[in-house]
């Protein structure tokens, strides 16, 4: 056997003194509420930055292909993707779906309201997945390739503000370009949204492709645009370049971070509060740890000098403090991680602790439960804690045979 992990072995398992007992119960805590709290803290904002992140590329996609002109309004230029081209697209590997879409600026009227509204056309092709799992009421409404559809999807936000509800029209005013008297339409409302952005949820409708189309005066296969969905959001920068060599010149690609700048920024500074997090917890442990060393060498000065006197050397004394302290770094790190991952899964699954979502943008905290990032904390937490205990052992070196023999 090992002659140091023998040694710690006995140490460890000897009955404890009053005065190292709470000691080193409070090394223990302080490891275990530093591990418990780093994988909340990256847990949590990263599961925030995620949610927030699908919700705006929810309603605009990975990626947008618009026509390449100085307007930046919602009425676009139509364009028309060669269908060499949509192939093209199509067959990249990272590219999950493609979809047409259309916009236009319209005004909701009613008995006691009037609200601007910006209508999104989507065809038969379009991906549900994101708007699907946001309905709060009714149907998604029903589209197909040759038959226009009246019914649209409206957010709660609207259906609040105009006092409208699942199988009420309701009736849209359209100003043309030329400024001639306004076009209006009549539609059912089939379905009731809500996800939380405010911003979006606000302003956005979803319905048939073809009535914007109608009401532009443009062709069946005139959009304003094809939304690409990607299968990994990393990827983004890449595949921007990468589709945009293979589209004509006068057209142009945008990826959702260069259309919301200001919100993914914002996302990006999250991170800030992870890192000082996670420092202010390896901080607390490292002090805590290095407390609990100084107190077990003092605490055992004269096994150390009986150990010196039989022949150990420094840097074998030295390691048996470490296999200790890293013992105590341990059972903190087992406790911590299973606090922090029970905690995690209830959370995730039930949403215990909620949020005001008009502050939040989201009704629970997220929870981004990922286990490489646990064992990143608990790995990064051993080593650091480990590499820092090394210097308060250098104390050992100072201790004399003689005197510490005699101490009493």
């Amino acid at each position: 056997m090992n002659f140091e992990s023998f040694i710690t072995s006995r140490l460890t398992g000897k009955k404890k003194s009053k005065l190292s007992r709470p000691v080193i119960r409070i090394a223990i805590t302080s490891v275990a509420t530093g591990v418990f709290v780093m994988i909340l803290s990256i847990a949590i904002i990263t599961g925030f930055k995620n949610e927030i992140r699908e919700k705006v590329i929810g309603f605009g996609s990975h990626l947008q292909i618009t026509a390449f002109d100085n307007n930046v309004s919602t009425e676009m230029n139509p364009i028309v993707l060669d269908s060499n081209v949509f192939q093209q697209i199509v067959s990249i590997q990272e590219v999950s779906h493609i979809q047409s879409f259309a916009t236009k600026a319209g005004i909701i009227r009613t008995a006691d309201e009037t609200h601007g509204v910006i209508l999104k056309g989507i065809g038969n092709e379009y991906d549900w997945g994101f708007f699907g799992k946001n309905i709060i009421a009714g149907k998604k409404p029903d589209i197909v390739e040759n038959s226009k559809s009246s019914e649209v999807l409206i957010s709660k936000q609207i259906a609040n503000m105009l006092s409208l509800g699942i199988d009420d029209y309701l009736r849209l005013y359209f100003i043309p370009k030329s400024g001639k008297t306004p076009r209006a339409r009549k539609l059912l409302i089939s379905g009731i949204y809500e996800t939380g952005l405010l911003e979006f949820d606000e302003q956005v409708i979803i319905c048939d492709i073809q009535h914007i189309q109608k009401l532009n005066n443009w062709t069946s296969n005139q959009v304003s645009g094809y939304e690409i969905i990607l299968n990994d959001f990393d990827e983004i920068e890449q595949l921007e370049e990468s589709v945009y060599e293979k589209i004509p010149y006068s057209y142009n690609v945008q990826s959702i971070k260069t259309t919301y700048p200001q919100i993914f920024d914002w996302l990006d500074l999250q991170d800030i509060n992870v890192v000082v997090l996670l420092v202010l917890m390896i901080l607390v442990s490292i002090i805590t740890m290095i407390s609990t060393l100084l107190v077990l060498i003092l605490e055992q000065t004269q096994t150390v000098g009986i150990l010196k006197a039989l022949g150990a050397t420094n840097r074998s004394i030295r390691k048996i403090f470490i296999y200790q302290a890293i013992n105590i770094v341990l059972r903190g790190m087992a406790w911590g991680s299973a606090l922090g991952i029970a905690f995690c899964v209830i959370q995730y699954n039930f949403h215990i602790i909620k949020l005001p979502q008009e502050a939040y943008y989201m009704s629970f905290v997220p929870i981004n439960f990922n286990i490489l990032h646990i064992a990143l904390v608990n790995i990064g937490t051993l080593l650091i804690c480990s590499s820092v205990l090394i210097l308060p052992t250098f104390i050992i070196t100072k201790i004399s045979p003689i005197q510490t023999i005699r101490y009493e």
